[in-house]
C-alpha cells in the first residue's frame, strides 16, 4: 500500500505504522559502521512516500543521529514534467521539512535531466533507468573524494561548511560536465577549462532555470579523473 500522492497519508498513516521498523534497520546499519559520516536520503517531493515518508524519516534521524550530517537527493516536480496535479502542495510541505532537518539538499528536476537527455546523449525517449544514471554519476561525483585518494579530500562536513552560507539556505542547484553520449565518447577530447567553463552552461544544470540571471552565494567545483591543480586554478 502506498501513499496515493498525499503527504498527509505518507506521513501521519501509512508511513506512521512503517517508520519504526525502517529506523530500527538504519539503526542497525549505523551501528555496525567503523566510520559513519552521515546520511543520504533519495527522495522525490512530488509523490506521497517521498514527501511524507521522507519527512517523517528525517525528523526521526534528527533524534535519533543529531550530530550527524543529513544530505537529500529530492527530485522537485518540473515545469512541465508532471505526474500528479498534487505535486506543488506535497512539494511545498517537505521543503519546510528539509529547511528544518537537512544540512545539504541537492534539487533535482525530470524535465531538466530529460532536456540533457535529448540534447547531449541524443535519446529521443530516455527509461529511468537513464534518468536515474545521470543522478547516480553525480552523486558518484560528490563523494568520489570520500572513497578515492586525491589532492584535496573533502568530507561530508566540508559541503556543509563551504557551500551553506546560512544553515537555512542549503538548496544547492548542481550541474555535471561533460555528459556525452558513447559514440562521441571514442573521439572527442576535452580540457580542463572547457569543462570548467560547460559546467556552468544552462544545459548542464539538473535544475531547469538560467543561473545567469542571477548571483552565485557559493560553488564548489569537483573534478575526477587525472586533472591537475595547476589546471584547475587556471581555468577557475
Amino acid at each position: 500500500e502506498d501513499a496515493a500522492n498525499n503527504y498527509a497519508r505518507g506521513h501521519y498513516t501509512v508511513g506512521k505504522e512503517i517508520v519504526d521498523s525502517v529506523l530500527n534497520k538504519i539503526r542497525l546499519l549505523g551501528n555496525q559502521c567503523s566510520g559513519l559520516q552521515g546520511f543520504f536520503l533519495y527522495h522525490a517531493v512530488g509523490g506521497g512516500s517521498g514527501s511524507g515518508l521522507a519527512s517523517l524519516i528525517l525528523e526521526r534521524l534528527a533524534e535519533d543521529w543529531p550530530k550527524k550530517p543529513k544530505l537529500a537527493f529530492s527530485v522537485y516536480p518540473a515545469p512541465l514534467v508532471s505526474t500528479a496535479v498534487v505535486e506543488p502542495y506535497n512539494a511545498v510541505l517537505t521543503t519546510h521539512t528539509l529547511l528544518e532537518y537537512t544540512d545539504v539538499d541537492f534539487v533535482f528536476d525530470n524535465e531538466a535531466i530529460y532536456d540533457i537527455c535529448f540534447a547531449n546523449l541524443d535519446l529521443k525517449s530516455p527509461t529511468y533507468s537513464v534518468l536515474n544514471g545521470i543522478i547516480a554519476q553525480v552523486v558518484s561525483s560528490l563523494t568520489a573524494s570520500l572513497r578515492f585518494a586525491g589532492d584535496l579530500n573533502v568530507d561530508l562536513n566540508e559541503f556543509q561548511v563551504n557551500l551553506v552560507p546560512y544553515p537555512r539556505i542549503h538548496f544547492m542547484m548542481q550541474a555535471y560536465a561533460p555528459v556525452i553520449s558513447n559514440e562521441k565518447s571514442a573521439h572527442e577530447q576535452h580540457t580542463t577549462g572547457q569543462i570548467t567553463s560547460s559546467a556552468f552552461e544552462p544545459a548542464n544544470f539538473m535544475v531547469k532555470c538560467d543561473p545567469r540571471d542571477f548571483h552565485y552565494m557559493s560553488v564548489c567545483l569537483l573534478y575526477r579523473g587525472d586533472v591537475v591543480v595547476k589546471d584547475m586554478n587556471a581555468a577557475v
